[in-house]
């Protein structure tokens, strides 16, 4: 499998870096103790900046047939556009419009350490993907969500930006169980987990102040944890696992009609596969013995996040970036699953 983790040649280094245990993709630099900031630019290999130059073509009547013939051609200007160039490898890592604004690396950072001041954030992993176009950042906040008694969910701060004029900054609060690092990714009463910020002249001030509305983050933990508390306290039975799980895998409206009408021989070989790999990885991935989740509402939503997270290859981590955090299917098939559970709550 492909990681497409950035791999600067000058440094000899993968743009990559985790606190005590390896990726799955083995590279980059594994520390042991929680890193500051600074630290953790430096770690990353991130500590790189990103200009915006004029971009410029030639004109082609003027093309010279001999190439022995010193002839200059007219650079022509490119009005209104600008290659994003990354300094220290002079890479162009995108195209974008004048009002395009950098962020720099380091202010994604600083957005961290505003929330709370530099004190409480754990920096866990950070790295640039392709030839520096994308930045990640994961950095641990110190409370927990608690389901029962043992069951520990961690609470994450995620952040995602680029360079390339292809996607805005991109925040989220993300809950992970601890038992097998499952991302619960939600939205509850209508308020994303996430906010964007548009690369305009204003995105830095606004990223530096974007913790006033992580205020989101406090009220998502608690609505999190007596949610998943009530879930672990309803007991469902494998019949209607199974059926949570082909409802919130359908693909369009013509396969949900299918699966509520029952019709199961219709379905697709595809589609049936997934669901049973999902619903074998809810009844025996050993994260699911726990009592918080066998023969739960919880478990079965863990099972599903869980395939997405544990199970289904991707083509590389960017694919999996984009697809379970950036609004790709698997956010979209857990949050039909968390839809579900809240609906088949409502019931009990």
């Amino acid at each position: 499998m492909a990681h497409n983790i950035n791999y600067n040649d000058k440094t000899n280094k993968h743009s990559f870096f985790s606190v005590q245990q390896k990726a799955w993709h083995g590279l980059g630099t594994i520390v042991e103790n929680y890193p500051t900031s600074k630290e953790a630019i430096e770690f990353a290999g991130l500590n790189y900046t990103v200009e915006k130059r004029q971009l410029f073509t030639y004109d082609n009547e003027n093309e010279v047939a001999n190439p022995d013939v010193d002839i200059k051609i007219p650079e022509i200007e490119v009005p209104n556009y600008y290659a994003t160039v990354r300094t220290d490898t002079e890479q162009v890592l995108g195209v974008v419009g004048k009002d395009y604004e950098i962020v720099q690396n380091i202010d994604a950072f600083t957005f961290f350490d505003s929330i709370v001041e530099g004190d409480g954030v754990q920096y866990e992993t950070a790295g640039a993907l392709g030839n520096g176009e994308r930045i990640f950042i994961t950095a641990k906040l110190p409370s927990y969500i608690k389901v029962g008694n043992d069951d520990l969910i961690e609470q994450y701060l995620f952040l995602t930006t680029s360079h390339d004029g292809l996607g805005s900054i991109t925040a989220a609060f993300t809950p992970i169980r601890i038992v097998c690092a499952n991302t619960l990714a939600a939205a509850l009463n209508n308020c994303s987990n996430s906010f964007k910020i548009r690369h305009t002249p204003s995105a830095k001030e606004r990223l530096i102040q974007a913790h006033t509305l992580m205020g989101i983050t406090n009220r998502l933990s608690a609505d999190m944890n007596e949610i998943f508390n009530q879930w672990a306290k309803i007991k469902i039975d494998d019949t209607e696992v199974k059926k949570l799980i082909q409802l919130a895998m359908v693909p369009n409206k013509e396969v949900l009609k299918k699966v509520q009408e029952g019709l199961e021989d219709e379905l697709s070989t595809q589609f049936i596969n997934i669901c049973d790999k999902t619903f074998e990885y809810t009844m025996s991935a050993p994260s699911q013995a726990m009592d918080t989740t066998r023969g739960t509402l919880f478990g079965a939503y863990n099972g599903i996040t869980g395939y997405f997270q544990n199970v289904k290859q991707y083509k590389n981590e960017e694919t999996k970036l984009k697809s379970v955090m950036l609004g790709g299917v698997a956010q979209l098939r857990t949050q039909a699953a968390f839809n579900l559970c809240m609906d088949r709550m409502a019931l009990s």
